[in-house]
């Protein structure tokens, strides 16, 4: 298989979002305390290697942490580039490697609009339902490490059944000010 270079990503990533990834020459600072780092399968971005950077798990993984800028040497948000990394591989239709992230981000901005705050367990129960129906629920993931760890979180109050829906005094203050 032919691998052919070029500057079109870091070019794109820079016109569409403002970061230069030119300035990355690959010191491998900001997977040093990357906790997913073990993970990745990326391709550095300036090589150019647009297909195979948008095939990663890499860009599915990161867990938007931040812990890469905070010890990187250049003024590059690298979160912000593979956030546009995964909306340039679902504008060109490129499956998710990793397809419960997508998933959650979903099910994470669908229980915010409809309570106005992230509602942990309804999250959890429609990603468990969305992935038993399409047969990717990993059943003793779920009895073995999710459930204790939810229960565990429930008898520590930090994980409510039902969900509060979001600041109404807030609300009827704001609303109260536009009067």
């Amino acid at each position: 298989m032919e691998t052919r270079l070029s500057t079109d990503l870091a070019e794109q990533i820079r016109k569409e979002i403002g970061e230069n990834a030119f300035l990355c020459y690959q010191c491998q600072k900001c997977s040093s305390d990357c906790p997913v780092a073990e993970h990745f399968d990326l391709a550095p971005i300036q090589l150019g290697q647009k297909e195979m950077v948008l095939h990663s798990k890499t860009i599915w993984l990161c867990a938007m942490r931040e812990t890469c800028a905070t010890c990187y040497p250049h003024d590059i948000n690298i979160t912000k580039i593979m956030d546009a990394l995964k909306i340039m591989a679902q504008q060109e239709r490129i499956e998710a490697k990793v397809p419960s992230v997508p998933l959650f981000y979903q099910a994470a901005l669908r229980g915010i609009k409809w309570f106005g705050r992230m509602y942990e367990a309804g999250l959890m129960g429609e990603i468990y339902l969305r992935q038993m129906m399409s047969g990717q629920l990993n059943y003793q993931q779920v009895w073995k490490n999710d459930l204790p760890l939810a229960l565990k979180m429930f008898r520590a109050g930090k994980l409510k059944l039902f969900s509060t829906f979001g600041k109404p005094k807030a609300k009827k203050r704001a609303a109260e000010g536009l009067q």
